[in-house]
């Protein structure tokens, strides 16, 4: 009898126990609002869960990765736009000061000028992001984009072509940052021939320079310099004919020349002296292409405007080296802003589908784990009368005495 009733007691102390755990999980589901409280709970389920939070941290990284890009690109965008309205305050500076008749005091203001917008460009080109780094200088920004030499003058570009990318979703990066090589420094220098030789009083220059770009460009040989040799031969009769490395041209290029008229080819103007004893030949190269930037394009205009001592022919070729150069560092500045829109749209576009993601990741994450308000409340309200019941069937089991089983 004695066994029976430890037997009776132990199942109504465990029946307490149980429906006190059971009690216990209910409240735990409500205050935590899910019904997974442990892997055992739902295993499925779990493992489903843990996925999810994983697709979401990294969601939310991509999100972060997202603003700081759209930061770094709105400040780039922010710079450029700025020089961009620089270039242009350049070119009619350089336009009015070249034409001529202004004087020297009127070209040394200019010069002052053109100075000043000099230093903002240099400070624009050495921008730096809230993080320190500078924007410009690709790789190697933790050093300024552009330094100038304090023996030569020279502006220099200290930094590499590289451009650090940042993940916004599984399957697209983009670059956070352009290269000043790219935009400021891939500029050609201004094409030119350089004249070899040439009859006293001769002169060979640029007549049309986007005609002679095109020559220059179709006919430049990197493999064999030699045939960049040209040659204008007119013979005794005053027939002339250009040659290339010692050929003629195909087709010819030839004609009757006219003492005192000019001899135009492909955006080039040959002049020579009335006074030319024929026969003759003018001797000139196609020079390999060189690239600069504008600093120091402009830093050359600069000491042009400045010099008492610079002829009407040293301004007219600064000018046109100083207006191609700013033209094709404004193209370049152009190409970079279009491609920074482009990003900036890809950017906002990823964003906006992460957004979504989260936001169906939320949803489904609810719907795995997620209590029901009104499932765990009646839970705990059976689970209160259940501990109730068990609690009264072991009061009456502890009351019980040996006299109880005697009768």
């Amino acid at each position: 009898m004695r066994l029976t009733f430890n037997m009776q007691f132990n199942q109504s102390l465990n029946g307490i126990l149980n429906a006190q755990q059971r009690m216990t999980k209910a409240e735990s589901q409500l205050s935590k609002q899910t019904r997974i409280l442990s892997p055992a709970d739902d295993p499925a389920g779990a493992a489903k869960v843990l996925s999810l939070d994983q697709s979401k941290t990294q969601i939310e990284q991509y999100q972060t990765n997202s603003a700081l890009l759209k930061n770094n690109l709105a400040l780039q965008e922010t710079v450029l736009t700025s020089m961009r309205t620089s270039y242009d305050r350049i070119s009619t500076l350089a336009i009015a000061s070249g034409n001529g008749t202004y004087s020297l005091e009127q070209r040394r203001a200019v010069a002052f000028e053109l100075q000043n917008i000099q230093t903002e460009l240099f400070d624009l080109m050495n921008t730096r992001a809230a993080d320190g780094s500078y924007i410009f200088a690709g790789y190697q920004d933790k050093s300024p984009a552009y330094e100038r030499d304090p023996n030569s003058g020279v502006f220099v570009f200290k930094g590499d072509d590289g451009s650090r990318a940042l993940q916004i979703s599984q399957s697209i990066s983009l670059p956070g940052n352009d290269s000043g090589k790219a935009i400021f420094d891939s500029v050609f220098v201004r094409f030119q021939p350089q004249l070899s030789a040439a009859p006293a009083g001769s002169s060979l220059e640029v007549s049309n320079q986007t005609a002679f770009d095109n020559f220059y460009r179709a006919n430049f040989d990197n493999l064999n310099p030699l045939n960049n040799q040209y040659s204008l031969q007119i013979d005794a009769a005053g027939t002339y004919q250009l040659l290339q490395n010692g050929s003629a041209l195909t087709p010819p290029f030839s004609g009757s020349y006219i003492a005192g008229q000019q001899i135009n080819f492909n955006g080039l103007a040959f002049n020579l002296d009335p006074a030319t004893t024929l026969p003759t030949q003018v001797d000139f190269e196609l020079p390999a292409p060189t690239q600069t930037n504008v600093l120091n394009t402009l830093q050359r205009y600069i000491d042009i405007l400045n010099d008492p001592l610079a002829t009407a022919d040293d301004l007219a070729k600064a000018l046109a080296d100083t207006l191609q150069q700013v033209t094709a560092t404004a193209n370049n500045v152009d190409g970079s802003l279009a491609n920074l829109g482009g990003r900036l749209n890809v950017v906002d576009s990823v964003f906006n589908t992460n957004a979504d993601l989260l936001i169906t990741n939320q949803q489904y994450k609810a719907d795995i784990s997620e209590v029901d308000l009104a499932a765990a409340l009646t839970e705990i309200k059976r689970q209160e009368v259940a501990l109730q019941a068990a609690s009264q069937t072991f009061q009456k089991v502890n009351a019980t005495t040996l006299f109880d089983y005697i009768r």
